[in-house]
């Protein structure tokens, strides 16, 4: 495939996205696995797991850094450039369309239902990304880490206690360095014995 064509191609696939996706970044996660890693093979599930925790911990919606990754990865500056427009473009075409008129948009009937189907549909993709992503999970650390946050998340939410996401995110990151470190250490120190 030529560039020009793959570049294309990067766009129509990421604007398909972004115009059939309801609920944000997160309710992309599963499409964009089955797009770019089952179908088009651009990338790797390995790979798509880490741009997925990358672009989680990094500034930005997470859809809009996947996109700039995948796009970047399968065609350069140009690729991410148009993989980033054809992620937000209809998102952003929709939004305005709709706060042209939104107040009376609401107020029909069969919007407030549709809304509540699309609700619902959100929550399934989103718990659907979620298993996948624990059922690719590899080593006892992985899952425990896994655990004691979704286990500690949980408890937090339901006993109401005011605790960011974002402590959770620099807790993984700090307990993810310190078991490499000492992971790393215990190596070479048997290596040294030997």
């Amino acid at each position: 495939m030529t560039k020009p064509k793959l570049i294309l191609n990067l766009f129509i696939s990421f604007f398909k996205i972004g115009l059939f996706t309801f609920g944000g970044g997160y309710a992309m996660i599963a499409m964009l696995e089955h797009e770019f890693v089952e179908k088009k093979k651009w990338i790797s599930g390995g790979e798509f797991y880490d741009m997925i925790a990358i672009a989680e911990s990094t500034p930005g919606p997470i859809a809009i850094n996947s996109a700039t990754f995948i796009g970047y990865k399968t065609a350069g500056v140009s690729g991410s450039i148009l993989a980033t427009l054809g992620i937000v473009l209809p998102s952003l075409i929709i939004i305005y369309l709709i706060s042209l008129f939104f107040n009376e948009f609401l107020s029909i009937t069969l919007v407030a239902y549709a809304f509540k189907g699309i609700q619902a549909c959100v929550a399934f993709l989103i718990l659907r990304a979620g298993f996948k992503m624990v059922k690719k999970l590899k080593g006892v650390f992985s899952i425990a880490i896994t655990l004691v946050v979704t286990v500690t998340f949980t408890l937090f939410s339901l006993f109401a206690i005011d605790f960011s996401s974002i402590y959770f995110i620099l807790l993984g990151a700090v307990t993810g360095l310190a078991f490499f470190g000492i992971s790393k250490a215990v190596k070479s120190k048997k290596g040294g014995e030997k």
